[in-house]
C-alpha cells in the first residue's frame, strides 16, 4: 500500500527525494503546508549520500558528491538541521617533476608556509602575489554575490552593481577565464590550478567563446562568501538523512519507491501520476515541484525536452589500508592529501586533454583531482579501520565526456581509471594498488563511475552532474523571479538544472519553496521565520 493511502490531495507534491526536494519539503511542510514527495529510489538523497560500497568494511563514503561550499548557513539555520561541516587544513597540493626532482605546490598551513612554497616552485615573489590579488578580487565577487543566491533574481545590471568591481565584473563575467589567468600567471602549473575551478562537471576549454567555464569558476569561487570547500562531518549522507528528519517532523509524507510517471496540470490544480510496486496512483496537488533535470521535467509534463546534456567526469572511491608515500619528501601525505590533490593538472596538460577528447580519443594524461575524506572526519569510517590508519580517497576526473563511452562503457571506464592512477603513482614512491583495502571477498576497494554510469544510477542527463550548463546567477530570458519556474504557472523545477542550481547548495529547493509560499501567501517570507 502506498505510504499516504488515504491522503490523495496536498499543497505541494515534491518529485525527487534528492537534497534539493527535501530541501523544498522541509521548508512547505514547516510552513504548515501539506506535502508528499515521491522518490524513485528505495532510498532519499539522490547524489547526495554515503554508502558502504565495498562488502563487509565498515566504510561510510560520500558516494557521488564529496564536498560543500555552495550550502547557505540560512537553511541549516531556518531548517534547525543537525548538520556541521569541518574546514580543511590544506586547500591544495599539485606535485610536478621540475629540473628533473619532484617538488609540487602545497596551498595552506598559513600564509608564510604558502608564500614559501610558490617561492620555492616559481623561483620568485611574482607568483604569489599575484594570486594574492586574483583570489582578493573573487572574495569580493563571492561577497558580493553569494548572499544573492537565496533572493529573487537580480537582473544583470543589479548584480553588477552589487559586486560594485569593473575589473572582477569583466574578468569573470566577460571575458573567458583563460584570458586572466594568462594575463594574471606565468607558472604552469599555477595556472592549472586556477583552471581547474572552471573545469569540475564543466567540458570546456579555458577560452571558451560560451563563457560557461567563467560560470563553473564563478559557482565554486563564491561559495559561504568565501569560496572554502568544506567537508561534510558524518558524510553527505549526513546531510540528506538531516532534511528528511526534519521533512518527516514537521509532516512531510516520503515516499520511496513511488515514481512520478506523467504530470497533468491546466496551471491551477495538478495530477501527479505516480508507480509503485503495487501499480499506479495520483496524486492531486495545487503546485509540484520537480527536483529533477530539465530533461525530467520535459518528459513528465510532456513538453519539448531541453538541449541534451552531457557530462565530463570520472569518479572514483577508494578505500586505503594507508596514504602511500610521495616522491616529493618535502610533504607528509597528511597534509598533500587534505585538500585537493590534482594530478596532470598542469595549464597546458588540461588543454591537451581538452583538445584529445574533443576529437574523440582519451586523454593520454588524464588530469584528475583526489579528495581524503577521513583525514578531516574520521567518523565515517569504523573505529577498528581507524586505530588500524586506513583512509578514504575519492577521486574526480575531468575532460572524460559521455561520448567517449558509448562505444564499450565497461571497456572505456577500466582503461580510463588505469591510465589515471598511472598519473597518480607518477608522483608516488609506492604503487597506490600497494596501499589498496580488500573487502570481505578479496577484491580490491576501489570502484569507479563513469558519466553513463552515473545516468544509469541517477537519471543525471548524460552524466551531467549539473543536469545542464550552469546559468549566469541573474535574470536572462524566461528565468522568471526565482529561476525556478517553467511554463506551466504551479509547477516548478527545485534541482539542479534551475537558475542557480548545480551542486550541494539546497538552493533550488529553498527558492522553489519561496516561490510557492510567496504565491499562496500575502505576507511572503522565508519559512524558516514561521517555523
Amino acid at each position: 500500500m502506498p505510504a499516504h493511502e488515504g491522503h490523495r490531495s496536498y499543497d505541494a507534491v515534491v518529485v525527487g527525494g534528492g537534497h534539493n526536494g527535501l530541501v523544498a519539503a522541509a521548508y512547505l511542510a514547516r510552513a504548515g503546508r501539506s506535502v508528499l514527495v515521491l522518490e524513485r529510489l528505495e532510498n532519499t538523497g539522490g547524489a547526495a549520500v554515503s554508502t558502504r560500497p565495498f562488502a563487509g568494511v565498515d566504510a561510510r563514503l560520500s558516494r557521488y558528491s564529496y564536498l560543500v561550499s555552495l550550502l547557505p548557513k540560512k537553511i541549516v539555520r531556518d531548517l534547525g538541521l543537525d548538520f556541521r561541516v569541518r574546514t580543511r587544513t590544506v586547500s591544495s597540493y599539485t606535485p610536478v617533476e621540475r629540473d628533473g626532482r619532484p617538488t609540487g605546490l602545497l596551498v595552506g598551513g598559513g600564509e608564510r608556509r604558502t608564500r614559501e612554497a610558490f617561492a620555492r616552485l616559481t623561483g620568485g615573489e611574482g607568483e604569489y602575489a599575484a594570486w594574492q590579488r586574483f583570489y582578493d578580487m573573487t572574495g569580493r565577487v563571492a561577497r558580493g554575490v553569494f548572499p544573492t543566491l537565496t533572493e529573487p533574481l537580480p537582473t544583470r545590471d543589479e548584480l553588477r552593481r552589487r559586486i560594485d568591481d569593473e575589473e572582477a565584473w569583466r574578468t569573470l563575467f566577460e571575458e573567458p577565464i583563460g584570458t586572466a589567468i594568462e594575463e594574471r600567471f606565468a607558472d604552469d602549473l599555477v595556472r592549472g590550478v586556477v583552471l581547474t575551478d572552471a573545469l569540475i562537471g564543466t567540458f570546456a576549454d579555458a577560452h571558451d567563446p560560451s563563457l560557461k567555464q567563467n560560470r563553473c569558476f564563478l559557482y565554486h569561487v563564491i561559495g559561504g562568501g568565501t569560496g572554502a570547500w568544506d567537508v561534510p562531518v558524518g558524510g553527505m549522507g549526513a546531510l540528506t538523512d538531516a532534511l528528511a528528519a526534519t521533512a518527516r517532523a514537521a509532516g512531510a509524507v516520503i515516499a520511496t519507491g513511488h515514481e512520478a510517471l506523467r504530470i497533468d496540470t491546466d496551471g491551477r490544480t495538478a495530477e501527479v501520476t505516480y508507480r509503485t510496486a503495487d501499480g499506479e496512483a495520483v496524486a492531486v496537488a495545487r503546485h509540484v515541484l520537480v527536483n529533477a533535470s530539465p530533461r525530467e521535467l520535459a518528459a513528465l509534463t510532456g513538453d519539448r525536452p531541453p538541449t541534451p546534456a552531457e557530462g565530463a567526469q570520472l569518479k572514483v572511491n577508494m578505500l586505503l589500508t594507508r596514504l602511500p608515500r610521495l616522491k616529493d619528501s618535502s610533504v607528509d601525505p597528511r597534509e598533500a592529501f587534505a585538500g585537493t590533490f590534482h594530478i596532470a593538472e598542469g595549464y597546458e596538460q588540461l588543454a591537451t586533454a581538452h583538445a584529445q577528447a574533443a576529437a574523440g580519443e582519451l586523454p593520454a594524461a588524464p588530469p584528475s583531482e583526489i579528495y581524503c575524506h577521513s583525514l578531516t572526519d574520521p567518523t565515517i569510517l569504523g573505529p577498528d579501520l581507524v586505530d588500524a590508519g586506513y583512509q578514504t580517497l575519492t577521486l574526480f576526473g575531468l575532460h572524460t565526456p559521455a561520448r567517449l563511452f558509448e562505444r564499450d562503457n565497461d571497456a572505456v571506464r577500466e582503461e580510463l581509471l588505469k591510465s589515471t592512477l598511472a598519473q597518480l603513482d607518477a608522483h608516488l614512491a609506492e604503487p597506490l594498488a600497494d596501499c589498496l583495502a580488500t573487502d570481505a571477498d578479496g577484491r580490491p576497494c576501489i570502484e569507479a563511475k563513469s558519466p553513463l554510469d552515473l545516468e544509469r544510477d541517477l537519471r543525471l542527463p548524460g552524466g551531467n552532474i549539473f543536469h545542464r550548463d550552469l546559468a549566469w546567477p541573474h535574470t536572462q530570458d524566461g528565468t522568471g523571479r526565482w529561476g525556478v519556474e517553467t511554463g506551466h504557472a504551479n509547477v516548478l523545477l527545485c534541482g539542479a538544472g534551475a537558475v542557480r542550481g548545480g551542486g550541494v547548495s539546497g538552493v533550488p529547493g529553498h527558492n522553489a519553496a519561496m516561490a510557492v509560499l510567496e504565491s499562496t501567501d500575502p505576507r511572503p517570507s522565508s519559512a524558516g521565520d514561521r517555523a
